[in-house]
């Protein structure tokens, strides 16, 4: 495989016999759907930054079992606001969470390259497994509402199985419920260190999904397993990595393009 730094992806030599997707910026375009969710709460998205600084924070102390789904939102809530100088009550940021949260949901969307790609690997025979960091029933009611509650073999929840990504446990779980070894699967994700550089380190193939062009993260740089992630700018080029070498690339793509127009 090729490495990250210079965003190119090349024909896998071994055998990839089931693919694992991150959902979140991923499959769904989350941060679209996130600054809505903000709009709906202060009236424009400006405030961006530190609503993600403040996520990031407290998603930190969810992953590591301090706080639950619930506490997160709301002390996220009275956080945020506290960081512009205003004291909410838990009453209130519940409130004002839960209209910025159906402003979210309502502007849930599949990135374009999403179905085609899972016609792809369905095609290809491949089993297809969703492991997420997010809490369990606001992933699958995400899902849902996309028309993908029933496109995985398998949905491995950070909260349900006591890992979150990077840890290697939690592909390794998705590797067992898939009933293959690491070394067979494909982990795919947009974040380089969670997703692609936590697979490889889990012995699978990790894939950075780079849609925006970012450079590798600075803090990892160099590390170990880094030249060993591939980077592919959209779903569209995964299939360049899956399918065995001797089927076409156009005969696999055309019938799936087609699907494009379906409902996202």
């Amino acid at each position: 495989m090729t490495s990250a730094p210079d965003g190119s992806a090349t024909r896998d030599t071994g055998q990839i016999k089931a693919v694992c997707l991150d959902i979140d910026d991923t499959l769904l375009d989350s941060e679209r759907a996130s600054r809505c969710g903000l709009r709906a709460l202060v009236g424009s998205d400006r405030a961006w930054p530190v609503w993600q600084r403040t996520t990031d924070q407290f998603y930190s102390r969810f992953s590591s079992a301090e706080i639950d789904f619930d506490v997160l939102c709301v002390e996220r809530t009275q956080a945020f606001f506290a960081a512009f100088g205003e004291r909410i009550d838990a009453v209130e940021a519940a409130r004002r969470e839960s209209h910025r949260m159906a402003a979210m949901q309502h502007a849930w969307r599949l990135f374009d390259d999403v179905v085609p790609c899972l016609a792809w690997l369905r095609a290809a025979g491949l089993p297809l497994a969703a492991i997420t960091n997010a809490p369990g029933r606001y992933q699958r009611d995400k899902l849902a509402s996309v028309g993908l509650a029933d496109a995985f073999d398998i949905v491995v929840i950070s909260e349900e199985v006591g890992h979150s990504k990077p840890d290697p446990h939690i592909f390794g779980i998705a590797a067992e419920q898939l009933g293959r070894e690491p070394g067979e699967l494909l982990h795919v994700g947009d974040r380089f260190e969670a997703d692609a550089l936590g697979a490889v380190r889990a012995g699978l193939r990790g894939v950075w999904l780079n849609r925006a062009g970012h450079a590798v993260p600075e803090p990892v740089r160099g590390g170990s397993g880094v030249r060993e992630v591939a980077a592919i700018g959209d779903l569209h080029e995964l299939v360049d990595l899956v399918v065995p070498a001797p089927v076409p690339h156009g005969a696999v793509g055309r019938e799936p393009r087609d699907l494009a127009g379906a409902p996202a």
